[in-house]
């Protein structure tokens, strides 16, 4: 499906600096850790979870509605209640025009494969194994080039479509695909959209996702390491260039990878 045109708009942005002391402001597809000496279980709408690396964290999902929110920590046996603002969407808006468009006016039995496959992968979002990773996550190939696009309000031939909920990294055909921590593969196949397709659970609620693979190196039940190759690049599904589409799910939420690839301290804190 070549690309004959892509057209990047800006919209608004919210702001956020690392390590954040006082801004109680965050920005859909982030995360949100809250540090504090002796936590000891994490709480967001009836979902509990242990801390991490001496903090809780707390996933925003990337389309959470604009206004507040409430996080719930307990720390050496006493409750504590934070609020906090969800911003304004932040990202780009991104016009694509496709030659071919059949992956963009779909067919009645087109149709009906996406939803009977959206409905095997969302099963997902609920696994709730324990946890296996550490933060950051290792990196999804490596060297890990530059990547872009989280976010995007995509329009495909001018017709509007879901937000990019990945990072996409450009590479050439046949680059090593690594997963990003220990985990269990928990579903592999060809899809529609994103291709030849690896999902690994981490435990504690944490999916990863790799997609447009020209490969699959792991089955699924097969327990991986950090690192280990699960696929190879490719530009199967609706894509436009080879590349690795690099996604997460944390509790549930769409969540921009390059905050839990890059350094901890580039993560929003709330103030203790």
């Amino acid at each position: 499906m070549p690309l004959t045109s892509i057209l990047i708009v800006a919209i608004g942005v919210v702001a956020w600096a690392p390590g954040w002391a006082e801004e109680t402001t965050v920005s859909p597809g982030s995360v949100v850790g809250w540090p504090g000496v002796g936590v000891e279980r994490c709480s967001r709408e009836g979902l509990e979870w242990k801390p991490l690396a001496g903090r809780c964290w707390y996933p925003i999902d990337l389309l959470e509605p604009e206004g507040e929110i409430s996080v719930v920590r307990w720390r050496e046996g006493s409750r504590e209640e934070r609020s906090l603002r969800v911003g304004s969407y932040p990202y780009e808006v991104q016009y694509i025009t496709l030659e071919d468009d059949s992956k963009v006016d779909l067919s009645a039995e087109s149709l009906r494969r996406v939803q009977q496959e959206n409905g095997k992968i969302a099963s997902l979002w609920g696994l709730r194994s324990p946890r296996r990773f550490d933060l950051p996550l290792g990196p999804p190939m490596a060297p890990l080039p530059a990547a872009g696009r989280f976010g995007a309000r995509r329009f495909f031939n001018n017709q509007p479509r879901n937000p990019h909920t990945g990072a996409d990294y450009s590479a050439d055909l046949g680059t090593h695909v690594l997963a990003v921590a220990p985990g269990v593969v928990v579903l592999t196949g060809d899809f529609f959209f994103p291709g030849k397709s690896v999902f690994v659970d981490h435990g504690d609620g944490l999916i990863s996702m790799y997609f447009h693979l020209s490969g699959i190196a792991v089955e699924e039940g097969d327990e991986v390491r950090v690192g280990e190759i699960v696929g190879l690049v490719g530009q199967s599904g609706r894509a436009t260039g080879p590349h690795l589409h690099f996604g997460v799910r944390w509790h549930g939420s769409r969540l921009d990878p390059a905050l839990l690839l890059g350094p901890l301290e580039n993560v929003p804190s709330i103030a203790r």
